[in-house]
């Protein structure tokens, strides 16, 4: 193995990933299970985790999968300890449980006066919440063993506050400001060796959210028409252009790189619009 090879090597590390099995970190989990990584599977949906299995299982990758709720640290720590266990060690932890739902958007149809609290609350939680207790459980575990790395999923909405979602785009901005924070206090308090980093997607196409952006007929609508005129690279994402920045965030190459959030957008971020 060349030198430069060496630097981006993640062959034998233990990487456990909450949300594993959702359409971007389910991307995470087989590229880096392909570049040789043992991958641990942290999600709430069986039947997803059981396809991504059969399929990282045809790759020929080392792995596992969890059935946990990143809102209970009990589960948390369950599944610490099962990866310890099967493994005897974990590297890195990627924070990838997030997302929205329609009744925390606001719409033509509901106002912002009217989001109701208790969905507010659970996106807040999901995203943050969830993000926070996992650093806390697994961020003991590389206290104790001197090191360690944190991928944090932070969005746009952290730069930029996209209309209509009010509660993810704050709690996303709440993600940026954590992986700062907890970047220097695991350095202060614990280790010179902990490093905690996030990426900052920008607007993906997926299954997900395509009736979002396009039209049946392949058109763009009018957010994905807006979404393109402030991406100067002209284009949408797919899960694969996250590949490279977290591989090089979680591998030796970036052994200085610490509490940033890194955006992954083709530009958005950087224009103004003018």
């Amino acid at each position: 193995m060349s030198k430069v090879e060496d630097y981006f090597n993640v062959e034998g590390k233990v990487i456990a990933i909450t949300g594993g099995a959702g359409v971007l970190c389910s991307e995470m989990a087989r590229s880096l299970g392909e570049a040789g990584g043992k991958i641990a599977v942290l999600d709430l949906s069986e039947k997803a985790m059981a396809m991504l299995s059969n399929e990282l299982t045809e790759k020929g990758v080392e792995h596992i999968t969890i059935k946990t709720n990143v809102l209970q640290k009990n589960d948390l720590v369950r599944a610490k300890d099962e990866i310890l266990k099967t493994f005897g060690k974990i590297d890195i932890l990627i924070n990838g449980a997030g997302g929205n739902k329609p009744e925390a958007t606001t719409s033509k149809d509901k106002s912002f006066f009217e989001l109701p609290e208790d969905a507010v609350q659970w996106v807040f939680n999901l995203n943050f919440l969830g993000t926070f207790l996992a650093s806390q459980v697994f961020g003991e575990y590389f206290a104790e063993k001197g090191y360690g790395e944190i991928i944090n999923i932070s969005s746009m909405n952290a730069f930029r506050p996209l209309t209509n979602i009010p509660a993810y785009s704050a709690a996303k901005a709440a993600v940026s400001n954590f992986t700062q924070w907890l970047a220097v206090h695991m350095n202060h308090n614990y280790s010179k060796k902990i490093r905690v980093n996030a990426i900052a997607p920008g607007f993906l196409l997926t299954n997900q959210n395509r009736f979002l952006l396009t039209n049946e007929d392949g058109s763009l609508t009018q957010r994905g028409n807006q979404i393109l005129d402030h991406t100067p690279m002209g284009r949408f994402g797919e899960p694969k252009d996250l590949i490279s920045t977290v591989m090089w965030l979680i591998s030796d190459s970036s052994e200085f790189v610490n509490g940033v959030v890194v955006p992954i957008d083709g530009g958005f971020a950087a224009y103004s619009g003018v």
